[in-house]
């Protein structure tokens, strides 16, 4: 390593650049999680007393709502730890395990979506043969693989990154543990190991994008052939929340993982980070909630029993008194 220094911890400079606006961003980015852990557990919690959703598309929202929940909790809590702290150092360990975590979560997300986008598929195609070609194990089975495959990548990654040697500069621009934030810092840092992070993003952005434009394009195909344009409009309304959630997912990860990298670029990744942690599971319960209205009746009993017992509870209290 010659004169280099060896680091052994890293420094999360995150939004340190604006110190006049830590309160305001701890304030602000405490409601977006709040709203966050409020949305997605309200739509597990329907879904789980629901009936009616007791349903193969259902159980794979259910399972994207947790994933996306946990994605928050590797990142957010600790970013509110940091913003109220003079010291925002982590271990190398630490920022490894922020990093597998992130990402073995985010890439079980794009899994569960192109799952989802079976599912539609196969509803649209095989209407009559639905509930034998998507049961129970299967839906299991898909999110389990999701879940396998999304950790698998993530782990390659995260050998790949600390495996390198960092020295001297230990600054991460970034309010976590990033790929290409921690990448820069290292000594050995080559052109391979840019290439080997790139084909692994590639494979789980590209490749999930592709399965999931693939069941579309047969979607499509299907509904096409249907006779009435009434007909048409009802099997497409079907896929619009589905859609809707891809799009957001799929602008926000491709613009921060798959473009070309430079070390001017990271501010810029880090402001379009803080839209794909915060703004994208903030976004996938409401769309669905807005264009399901399934879902917007069972939100709605969930939160009629929520208030009851809130109510119920400050009766006994007040009685108590």
């Amino acid at each position: 390593m010659g004169n280099h220094t060896p680091v052994g911890t890293f420094l999360l400079w995150g939004f340190s650049s604006f110190p006049d606006l830590q309160t305001l961003l701890f304030v602000m980015i405490l409601f977006s999680h709040a709203t966050i852990l409020a949305a997605n557990v309200s739509v597990m919690v329907a879904i789980k007393c629901t009936h009616n959703l007791h349903t193969p598309l259902y159980f794979l929202l259910g399972g994207l709502s947790f994933s996306e929940t946990c994605t928050t909790m590797a990142i957010i809590p600790r970013l509110l730890v940091d913003l109220r702290s003079e010291s925002k150092t982590i271990s190398l360990s630490e920022c490894a395990t922020q990093m597998l975590f992130f990402f073995g979560l985010s890439c079980s997300n794009c899994f569960i979506m192109s799952a989802m986008s079976y599912d539609r598929y196969t509803a649209i195609r095989n209407p009559l043969r639905y509930a034998t070609l998507m049961t129970p194990k299967v839906c299991f089975q898909l999110m389990a693989a999701s879940w396998v495959v999304g950790f698998l990548v993530s782990l390659c990654i995260v050998v790949v990154i600390f495996n390198l040697s960092f020295c001297d500069s230990n600054v991460i621009q970034h309010f976590f543990c990033d790929i290409s934030p921690v990448m820069c810092l290292a000594c050995d840092y080559t052109l391979y190991h840019e290439m080997a992070v790139f084909v692994f993003s590639t494979f789980v952005l590209g490749g999930s994008f592709i399965l999931i434009m693939i069941s579309y394009v047969f979607i499509g195909s299907v509904v096409m052939k249907v006779p009435s344009a009434k007909g048409r409009c009802k099997a497409f309304s079907t896929c619009s929340s589905h859609l809707t959630v891809v799009c957001i997912h799929y602008v926000f990860a491709g613009f921060v993982y798959l473009r070309p990298k430079d070390r001017d670029s990271l501010r810029e990744d880090m402001l379009m980070a803080v839209a794909y942690t915060i703004l994208t599971p903030l976004l996938n319960p409401i769309v669905y909630s807005l264009r399901n209205k399934e879902m917007q009746v069972a939100l709605r009993k969930v939160l009629d029993n929520a208030n009851r017992f809130i109510l119920q509870m400050v009766n006994e209290r007040t009685l108590n008194w």
